[in-house]
């Protein structure tokens, strides 16, 4: 038996085991489906993927789980699959994100004499660190298990915002806990307490510098035996006992002599110690570790079960349904059980009406991820946009990548406004509506946002005057709109004017000559000399990505782009040429620009929307050779089998979408462009009872093709469906074949739509 195949029976066993023991301790029958055994949090470890390995529920506050030496961009998520050195379990982490941070309260266990040094990757004697085996490793939604090659077990699992341990020692060995609260991942630590309370409470926190311009996490921590001392340290070097505050505190717990099996709660808190203590009060008051596992389990399954899937292969449904998991990492929870979180501007909020979300990767999710929540889960969009709506009120603008209480400014755009639109557009009212509104329009007017000025003054952003300018401008493009549409719903009609021109702006950068989107000068004129191969990551024209392929990024009105790059059959001649064509990005190309088809990146996000253009111009058939392509090569069941950055679930939400057969290409008109159904029955989950049936007939690895469709059993021509549809319920039944049907979605009326 291989190396893999060992800890997948290994996960197997706890996962059967943790089955029997929920059987006994909640409602749960027997013929309820466990999605969670189909789930491989492996998946995307390795490689780019940079996911998240540990335990957590959905969408919870704490994930909990190990943390590898920081050594550079793969190790974003604290853990890649390629290593071997672990230095502790931390309380926070990232999921598929590009760039570092949190890895907050560090703890690692161990034997023998109290010391504190971290070590090295490649020298780790005489430190508190120990090597790791996977095959002696487990890991499944929410929980996590790894016997250390230091003897010591660990088990961990979580509620929203408590992290519980379950430590086994080995026998007549000195039992220690190291707190590290120097150590993050990436960031730096600038302010750190830790105080022992009592025989069986410690309490601290961390405040850091990082990615996130400033975080704070409190935290208090209870065990369930009796802890014999708390030696602190400033850094490695002693400083007494008990309580110490300072830049780098480290402390070490010790239990009595004999000590073998410990338990630990972790609470944390952006407010105070004592919020932590009240969340740990409210949401873990007990020591059943096999309890909170499976509650754990069960709320990960009630999650998994939005989307039921039919299909015989096993393997498809490991990918699929790992993707579902990933989409449900992030945003997180970011309040205590009453409410009260840390600001952006340090100052603590309080709201009882909605819950506070943060985490917010919106330059990429906005495309795919939040479209889906609105379908499989749309109980979090309200507060997602009441969220955005709080960050407004404490930075004068709405969140660009928000992480835990502080704006990372990363990425070009204002995101969150497409995702405040779709919102209302759909009807979501959990919101203030004109309060909305009124953010989406001082967001696109804030003139200390990145190149907001040139749009007002010139209508374009000048490529000498503001780094990555063609990207932010066509992202802003897109984005204005959103602020359109709900505009004219709202009978806003000098806005929605005003900013459908804006959403046209995308124009200006198209240089009829060429037929390529080209940056353009202060001075009116086109950058010269111009290579729509090049791509420069962090000071070039495009933001992860070349003209090529920003070319295409005009999802707000792809019928604008296809009239500009000169009609229907030229635009399928320069959309296939996309998937074909091979030149040099030069040596400073963005990494990020992975998962090539041609010039075509499936590993980054601006291409997402790209396979599904075909449609607006009669030829759906192509989408559909496309996504199976993307869908069949680019995710697989190994640790490499993310193609590039996972984003907080956007790669894997372009995957489940994907997979039900459409896509919306315009990210605020709740329009979905069929692509190609990737299981023979997909039964999608909606709200008051209802379901939304996706059949494929006849569907297989040949058979990609759609041959026609019917909704709810009348005869159905177009290549899209509307987000009302799909709400109502029904059934959409797709015939699939191996030759494409040319004809279907081909007539001009049957095509997908741009709203303005």
């Amino acid at each position: 038996m291989n190396v893999k195949k060992q800890w997948m029976m290994s996960g197997l066993v706890v996962c059967l085991t943790s089955f029997v023991f929920s059987c006994q301790t909640t409602e749960k029958t027997a013929t309820e489906t466990d999605y969670v055994s189909y789930v491989d949090p492996y998946i995307g470890s390795g490689e780019h993927g940079h996911v998240f390995v540990g335990a957590n529920v959905p969408f919870g506050a704490v994930q909990i789980g190990p943390q590898n030496i920081h050594k550079g961009w793969d190790w974003c998520s604290g853990y890649h699959y390629s290593d071997s050195v672990l230095i502790g379990f931390s309380h926070t982490h990232l999921s598929g994100t590009g760039c570092a941070d949190l890895g907050d309260i560090l703890v690692m266990p161990f034997t023998g004499k109290v010391r504190t040094a971290r070590g090295e990757q490649d020298n780790i004697e005489g430190a508190c660190s120990s090597y790791y085996r996977h095959e002696n490793e487990s890991v499944s939604p929410g929980y996590y298990s790894l016997l250390l090659d230091n003897g010591v077990h660990v088990e961990l699992t979580a509620t929203e915002r408590v992290a519980m341990h379950r430590y086994a020692f080995p026998q007549n060995e000195p039992a220690h806990l190291l707190i590290n609260l120097k150590e993050g991942n990436g960031d730096r630590a600038y302010d750190t307490y830790l105080k022992k309370i009592d025989d069986y409470t410690v309490e601290g926190y961390r405040f850091s510098h990082g990615w996130s311009p400033q975080h704070k996490v409190f935290f208090t921590m209870k065990f369930d035996q009796p802890v014999a001392s708390l030696e602190v340290f400033n850094d490695d070097e002693p400083a007494g006992t008990d309580e110490l505050t300072g830049e780098k505190v480290k402390g070490v717990v010790s239990f009595k002599e004999g000590t073998k099996d410990v338990q630990a709660k972790v609470a944390i808190s952006s407010v105070s110690c004592e919020n932590a203590l009240k969340n740990m009060q409210a949401e873990l008051s007990h020591w059943n570790f096999d309890q909170v596992h499976q509650e754990a389990v069960s709320k990960w399954n009630d999650q998994l079960a939005c989307v039921v899937v039919d299909t015989p292969d096993e393997r498809a449904k490991k990918i699929f349904y790992t993707a579902v998991y990933h989409t449900f990492i992030a945003p997180t929870l970011y309040c205590d059980v009453n409410g009260e979180f840390r600001g952006q501007d340090d100052k603590v909020y309080t709201d009882t009406n909605w819950t506070n979300y943060s985490t917010f990767s919106l330059w990429d999710t906005y495309r795919t991820l939040n479209p889906l929540y609105t379908i499989i889960a749309p109980e979090k969009v309200d507060d997602i946009v009441n969220s955005f709506l709080s960050i407004y009120d404490q930075q004068g603008k709405l969140p660009i990548w928000h992480l835990v209480g502080g704006e990372t400014n990363c990425m070009p755009g204002y995101s969150s406004v497409p995702v405040i639109a779709d919102a209302y557009l759909k009807g979501f009212n959990g919101f203030d509506a004109e309060r909305a509104f009124q953010t989406m329009k001082g967001t696109a007017t804030y003139e200390k946002q990145n190149g907001v000025p040139y749009v007002l003054e010139k209508g374009y952003i000048p490529c000498d005057k503001v780094h990555e300018a063609t990207s932010i401008a066509m992202e802003y493009a897109a984005d204005d709109w959103g602020t359109a549409l709900m505009a004219k719903k709202m009978g806003k009609q000098e806005d929605y004017e005003n900013f459908l021109k804006r959403g046209k702006y995308y124009a200006q950068y198209y240089d009829r000559d060429i037929n390529f989107v080209r940056p353009k000068m202060d001075d009116g004129s086109w950058r010269t000399p111009y290579d729509p191969f090049r791509s420069i990551h962090g000071v070039g024209d495009f933001t992860e990505g070349t003209g090529w392929q920003y070319t295409f990024f005009v999802p707000q009105h792809p019928e604008g782009m296809i009239e500009i790059l000169g009609g229907d059959a030229a635009f399928i001649t320069k959309l296939d040429s996309l998937f074909v064509v091979e030149g040099d990005m030069g040596e400073g190309a963005s990494s990020d620009i992975s998962g090539l088809i041609g010039q075509y990146a499936h590993g980054n996000e601006p291409s997402h929307h790209v396979a599904y253009l075909y449609p607006y111009a009669g030829e759906q058939w192509k989408t559909a050779e496309k996504v199976r392509y993307i869908q069949d090569e680019f995710y697989t069941d190994q640790p490499e089998g993310i193609i590039g950055n996972e984003d907080c679930g956007q790669m894997s939400a372009w995957h489940v979408m994907s997979a039900l057969g459409f896509y919306q290409v315009n990210p605020s008109n709740g329009v979905f462009v069929f692509g190609s159904p990737l299981f023979g029955k997909a039964s999608v989950r909606l709200k008051d009872g209802k379901t939304f049936d996706v059949v494929a007939q006849n569907n297989s690895k040949d058979n990609i093709y759609i041959q026609s469709v019917t909704l709810n059993g009348q005869s159905y021509d177009k290549s899209y469906i509307l987000y009302d549809d799909i709400m109502k319920g029904g059934n959409l039944t797709f015939v699939m074949g191996n030759t494409p049907n040319k004809q279907f979605g081909a007539a001009p009326e049957n095509r997908p739509k741009s709203a303005e």
